[in-house]
């Protein structure tokens, strides 16, 4: 079986001159690359304490959903602003031009629940961090955070210091 490097397609040039683009959907439509992702992934909770595993839309679900099925553990989804029903709460955060705003549930984490969170990629790590403030505004404990890929050369791991971070492929650059 190939290395769960070799199913992460890179496409230089996109979106611009210079980046490499680091593209999930091979690892996705292949059944032994999908099945290494959320295996390592979720290799990297063993020992851990926790309740709830959080994703942001829509990358997070794809690989939050099974761990969390996998591990009879709850799912909590965080979107774009105005996607969930009922009563939330958002933090804004800063993109590289402009401002969004993600949500979450009012009531999907009670006071003292340990939350990992899963995501595909860490660049530069504002959605996380804004994330991790919804958590602790919650009254939710963010005890992991794991990531298939990281962009070093973003130092989003800067936002996440103080919290336990992992990642499934490092790639030096940007």
């Amino acid at each position: 079986m190939k290395k769960l490097e070799e199913y992460v397609r890179s496409i230089p040039d996109f979106p611009e001159e210079g980046i490499i683009f680091r593209d999930i959907t091979s690892v996705l439509q292949d059944k032994d690359g999908l099945r290494l992702a959320i295996d390592q992934m979720q290799e990297t909770l063993n020992g851990v304490d926790f309740d709830i595993v959080l994703g942001p839309e829509s990358r997070g679900f794809i690989f939050g959903v099974p761990i969390a099925y996998n591990l009879n553990k709850a799912f909590v989804p965080v979107r774009k602003k105005g996607k969930l029903p009922c009563e939330t709460v958002e933090m804004e955060y800063d993109l590289e031009y402009g401002t969004a705003t993600i949500e979450i549930h009012k009531d999907a984490i009670k006071p003292g629940q340990k939350v990992v969170i899963i995501d595909d990629l860490i660049a530069t790590g504002g959605t996380i961090e804004a994330i991790t403030k919804l958590v602790k505004q919650l009254g939710g404990e963010v005890v992991k955070i794991v990531f298939l890929m990281e962009l070093e050369g973003l130092k989003g791991r800067e936002k996440l210091a103080g919290y336990d971070v992992r990642s499934i492929i490092s790639y030096p650059g940007k």
